[in-house]
């Protein structure tokens, strides 16, 4: 389906995958249940199809996540499509949506990062600003609480930060500052806050176990986190019982643990999936671990 073009960003989410060619495209497939896939329907599509909704638009970041999608186009819009119950589309209604549609909230707004989770999203203006907007059971949304959010809205407890990367997992979230800071929030089951323990955590949190690690990349999954440092170093937390920490056993850890298979390697990039991990070295190699299914 991509001969002759050129793939520049994919995403994977719950049970579909996004492609954006160059031609600033966005191409999808998989289930599309809820209208995730962003076709106008709910139909399976086994090869990848050209989302026709964004013609004229140029896309240049996409994220699926497990019911929803968001993509940003050139001019800094947010869009949003797929299931909207708890408010995950960001368009103050729990309304599926068949198509992308622009999140109206933003209108004014440059969003430079978008990141869709279970059932929460995540947002990132130009000014370093974190934005929120979803179901709020456990904290993740980052306000305090464990209401729901209809709109996005802005992360206060960030305010005086700047933040510049983002991550949504199942039910918890993990943002990246300016000074190379992790911060996390939202469920700690497995240890996966890596604060040391399993609390619920309502507002950010900065990961001093990292303090002083120049942190250039983040991932949250389902239960697990990982974190890319600027030496090159991998270092995960939490669930660890598929082996998806990448340590050589199946224990969980509650505080962030270097993966020392990756001695003598430097990592450039880094992804986290439902029970497993995913790597690219600088030598262009791909590396994963966890559960092989």
């Amino acid at each position: 389906a991509f001969a002759g073009r050129r793939v520049v960003a994919v995403s994977a989410g719950g049970a579909h995958s996004f492609a954006i060619t160059a031609d600033g495209a966005v191409w999808s497939w998989g289930l599309g249940a809820f209208g995730r896939l962003g076709h106008g329907d709910q139909q399976r599509q086994l090869l990848p199809k050209k989302v026709e909704a964004f013609a004229g638009q140029y896309v240049i970041a996409v994220s699926a996540g497990a019911f929803h999608s968001m993509a940003i186009t050139a001019d800094g819009a947010v869009w949003s499509w797929g299931g909207g119950y708890i408010a995950m589309l960001g368009y103050g209604d729990q309304q599926r949506q068949l198509l992308p549609k622009k999140v109206e909230a933003f209108a004014g707004q440059r969003v430079v990062a978008v990141s869709a989770g279970g059932m929460h999203s995540l947002a990132l203006t130009a000014d370093g600003a974190l934005w929120s907007w979803g179901a709020g059971a456990f904290g993740h949304l980052g306000h305090g609480d464990e209401q729901n959010q209809l709109l996005p809205k802005k992360v206060e407890a960030l305010a005086g930060q700047r933040v510049v990367a983002v991550s949504a997992g199942a039910r918890h979230s993990l943002a990246l500052t300016a000074d190379g800071a992790v911060w996390s929030w939202g469920d700690g089951d497995y240890g996966k806050l890596g604060h040391g323990n399993e609390q619920i955590q309502l507002l950010p949190k900065e990961v001093e176990a990292l303090a002083g690690r120049r942190i250039v990349a983040v991932s949250a999954a389902d239960s697990h986190s990982i974190a890319l440092a600027a030496d090159g170093a991998v270092w995960s937390w939490g669930d660890g019982g598929d082996g998806q920490l990448g340590h050589g056993d199946q224990q969980s850890q509650l505080l962030p643990k270097k993966v020392e298979a990756f001695a003598g390697q430097r990592v450039v990039a880094v992804s986290a999936g439902y029970a497993h991990s995913l790597t690219i070295t600088s030598d262009g190699a791909a590396w994963g671990w966890g559960d092989g299914w």
